[in-house]
């Protein structure tokens, strides 16, 4: 069966939704209303991926298995696309600025790839990543 467009919602669990949203609008992304309550933020990041950030009550709710402590232990790294290695340089201020951590890891693949490592601030690991497009074409 196949699908005209897939979508993916990440869905993390976090201790602050009030701080959590005061990080991911600072990233620049948009909230959706329709799907943000005091337990839950909508989070677009674009017209095919959301974050549906939790209280870990909220999250527990959802979840077969205890909620992880991502804070000690990582279970995902969240790659984001990014149009520029300035982009990329800029998401990691930002996330910086808003409560993250940078990790301190670079990926630097001259002419290629350049990405960039944080944490948003309950621990979660997002790689800022730009790739060049000529480098991905697909080859003939």
């Amino acid at each position: 069966m196949g699908c005209a467009m897939r979508m993916i919602f990440v869905n993390l669990p976090v201790a602050d939704i009030g701080r959590s949203r005061i990080f991911y609008e600072g990233l620049g992304f948009t909230l959706n209303p329709q799907f943000t309550d005091d337990n839950t933020l909508c989070v677009v990041i674009s017209d095919a991926i959301y974050l549906m950030v939790m209280t870990r009550e909220r999250f527990a709710e959802f979840s077969p298995k205890p909620v992880a402590d991502v804070v000690n232990t990582t279970g995902t790294l969240l790659a984001l696309s990014c149009e520029s290695r300035d982009a990329v340089v800029a998401m990691m201020d930002a996330a910086v600025a808003h409560g993250g951590t940078d990790n301190e890891k670079v990926q630097d693949m001259e002419g290629f790839m350049y990405g960039l490592s944080f944490c948003d601030p309950d621990g979660h690991v997002f790689e800022p990543v730009w790739m060049n497009p000529a480098a991905v074409e697909p080859q003939s």
